[in-house]
This record gives C-alpha cells, sequence and structure tokens, in this order.
C-alpha cells in the first residue's frame, strides 16, 4: 500500500479545499463563487450572527474581499446555483447534486420510527393539509403556521414548522429565500429549476459512489470515517461504495504517516507545492469539519466553544482558526460590534510551535481585510490571550 508522509497529506487537503492558492487579486467574482461551491460539494449554513453567518465566512477564506449579496444571489436569486438541504448539516449546495440527494428524501418519507417518523405516523393527515396549504398560499414560513406561542429551540417548533420541516426533509417543499435567518418555504418544483427536477433519480448506491467521490475530491486524502461524515453517510452502504471506488480506480487505499486507518486518496489529488494560505476559518468550515481529521492533518485540537459554560472555554465563544501557510498558526474570538462598527477581537492565542513574527503581520492584515469585508472602521484588541499584546502593537 503506498505511503504518504503527514506533510503530503496536509498539503493534498490544503490543496483539495482551495486553500492553497493565492486569492483572486480583485474582488471574486460569480464564476469564483460557482468554481469555489463545486470544489468543496457543501457549505455549513448556521444561524449564529456573532460575526457573520457561516455560509459567507468559506468563500471570504478562500477568495477574499467578496459582495455577500452575490451569495445570497446564488443561493436564493431569480436563477440560483446552489440550492439549501441537508449535506453536511443545512448546507447550501450545487443544483448538480440535488438529485443525488432524492434516496435521503425518499427515506424521510419512509420512515417509521424515530423523531420524523413519530410525527409522520402521528400528524400524517396535518402534513397533508400544511402542504395543500403551501401550494394554495405560495412562499411560507414556519410563522405563518404557528399554533401556540413561539419558543426557542427546535425542540418546541410548533407542529407547522415540525410539518414544514417534516416536508423540507422529504424533497417536497424547498427554500425559496430567508428572511433574516429565517426559511421562506415553497413547493420544491417552484422553487428548484425544472431542468434539474427533470434529471433522473439515480440508483441510490450510484447517489452514494457520486457523493462520496464528491467529498474525496474536497478532501483529497480521508479515512473511511471522513468520507462518511462530509454528507453524513449511511455506514455500511458507504464500505460497499468504497470498495466499488477503489475497484474502478477512483479511489486509491494509502497509509499516512501518524493515521491509525488506511486513508482513500483521490485519483486526482496534488500536494501544493507552494502554499499562500492565510485565512481565518469559520468554526464551521469545512476543512475542519471532522474534529479528529483536524487533529490528525494540523495537531490542533479544534473544538466548538459556543456551548461550553463561560468559564470552561479555553480560547473564546466564537473562534476562527487562522491558517497560516499549512499550519493552524493561532486563535481570535471576533465579534462584529455593528452598532459601534468595530471588530472586536476578545482574545488572540498563539497555537504551540508557531511563529509569533510570522503569525502577527499575516494575522493582522486579515482580521483588517475581514472588518473592512464586514464594512467595520476598526479592529479593537481586548488583551486576553498570549497574542493580544503582539497583535495590538502591531495594529497600533
Amino acid at each position: 500500500m503506498p505511503r504518504l508522509s503527514a506533510r503530503q497529506a496536509r498539503r493534498i487537503a490544503l490543496a483539495s479545499q482551495g486553500l492553497a492558492a493565492r486569492r483572486p487579486a480583485g474582488p471574486a467574482k460569480r464564476r469564483d463563487l460557482r468554481k469555489l461551491a463545486l470544489r468543496l460539494g457543501a457549505i455549513q449554513i448556521d444561524s449564529v450572527n456573532v460575526l457573520a453567518r457561516a455560509h459567507y465566512l468559506p468563500a471570504f477564506s478562500r477568495l477574499g474581499v467578496y459582495p455577500p449579496a452575490l451569495l445570497e444571489d446564488e443561493a436564493w436569486g431569480k436563477r440560483p446555483s446552489l440550492f439549501e438541504y441537508w449535506g453536511h448539516a443545512a448546507s447550501l449546495m450545487p443544483l448538480a447534486l440535488q438529485p443525488l440527494l432524492r434516496w435521503r428524501m425518499t427515506r424521510t418519507r419512509a420512515m417509521r420510527e424515530g423523531h420524523w417518523g413519530k410525527f409522520s405516523r402521528e400528524r400524517h393527515d396535518y402534513i397533508g393539509r400544511v402542504l395543500a396549504e403551501v401550494e394554495r398560499r405560495g412562499p411560507v414560513t414556519g410563522g405563518d403556521f404557528a399554533d401556540g406561542p413561539r419558543k426557542r429551540g427546535w425542540w418546541n417548533w410548533s407542529h407547522g414548522k415540525h410539518a414544514l420541516e417534516w416536508l423540507f426533509a422529504a424533497g417536497l417543499i424547498a427554500t425559496k429565500t430567508r428572511r433574516g435567518f429565517e426559511r421562506v418555504y415553497d413547493l420544491t418544483e417552484r422553487v428548484i429549476p425544472r431542468a434539474v427536477l427533470e434529471q433522473p433519480t439515480p440508483d441510490e448506491a450510484d447517489a452514494h459512489r457520486a457523493l462520496l467521490m464528491i467529498a474525496a475530491r474536497a478532501m483529497g486524502v480521508a479515512t473511511e470515517g471522513d468520507l462518511r461524515d462530509y454528507f453524513r453517510m449511511p455506514v455500511t452502504e458507504t464500505r460497499a461504495c468504497l470498495a466499488d471506488l477503489v475497484a474502478a480506480g477512483e479511489l486509491q487505499l494509502v497509509e499516512v504517516e501518524g493515521w491509525r486507518q488506511s486513508a482513500y486518496l483521490a485519483a486526482d489529488a496534488k500536494a501544493s507545492r507552494a502554499l499562500a494560505a492565510c485565512a481565518l476559518l469559520s468554526p464551521f468550515d469545512s476543512l475542519i469539519w471532522r474534529r479528529e481529521r483536524t487533529e490528525r492533518l494540523f495537531g490542533a485540537r479544534i473544538r466548538l466553544e459556543i456551548y461550553t459554560p463561560a468559564h470552561k472555554r479555553e480560547h473564546g465563544y466564537y473562534v476562527l482558526p487562522f491558517l497560516l501557510g499549512e499550519s493552524i498558526a493561532a486563535r481570535v474570538d471576533l465579534k462584529a460590534d455593528r452598532q459601534a462598527r468595530r471588530l472586536l477581537v476578545q482574545a488572540a492565542h498563539l497555537e504551540p510551535g508557531a511563529d509569533r513574527a510570522a503569525v502577527v503581520p499575516c494575522l493582522a492584515g486579515e482580521l483588517l481585510r475581514l472588518a473592512d469585508w464586514l464594512n467595520l472602521d476598526e479592529v479593537v484588541i481586548v488583551k486576553k490571550g498570549n497574542l493580544a499584546a503582539a497583535l495590538l502593537r502591531e495594529l497600533g
């Protein structure tokens, strides 16, 4: 079995994620955004808005400054190239993937156990009435079907919101747009272009193989668990599909230095010779979706601390790893103070072994670019963390 060094695997991963090359010289254009979405396969959506919604950040990390309205137009405009569905959690994905995910919609409709199965059995007639109402009324939100006080948390959704989410998971309705962060639903045939809906539904095994190859190309080199996690694929089917892809020569089994499990290398994956990365990564960036893979690649233990009690947080609330070259070199806890038009660096930590002299000017420059992109006037450093004082001096 061929063997890769840890450094080769890391460089392959970064190149596959679009984090090795230099950014466009000017503002990124529509074609850059579409090309990136095809490369990544899925861009995770998340509601936390302490800095910026998670789905806006991956393009900034890879392309630099671009108009956020451009992503909105690609997702919810008149001629979208992306659609919303369950990929890796809630995700924006290229429309070409819609037929590949119909098996998931079919499974939702057939489900009889678990939360959705119980709900669909007990509320079958009600779900049908909600669907008929969407057909009659056009675009709707969960609030249009509220049947009691609206409470926080998905477990306290109204029956109407539950029905809409079941219909969304079942592929019968889709996200037409968003108001703030609230989904606006309509019938799938009024959201997804006809040319996409008329494409044949692939056999489930074929769809699984195609999704696994999209994941493999987006990661470059990955274990079975890594590949399965990218689109949250079923275990048994994944193993069979990976064996087929190896037999077909689309994936190659390899050993990676320091990895306990064998890995799969995409046939066209290449390690970048020159790494120009200088990027702040969203906590929901696809490079670091699977935390154990992040540890294997970078030796960095990344954890989402949003739901950790404040006194137990190690690096802060909304922490962005800073990628420099091929290393995660620092972490910064960021907040956009929109009223005062300030980017707050609430904590800044240098990673063990990172070169402070190299990190500080690059990180300071990236913070200034981020502030400018978010239409904020200044970067304010709070003196917390072992990198804060140096950043403060660099930014004056």
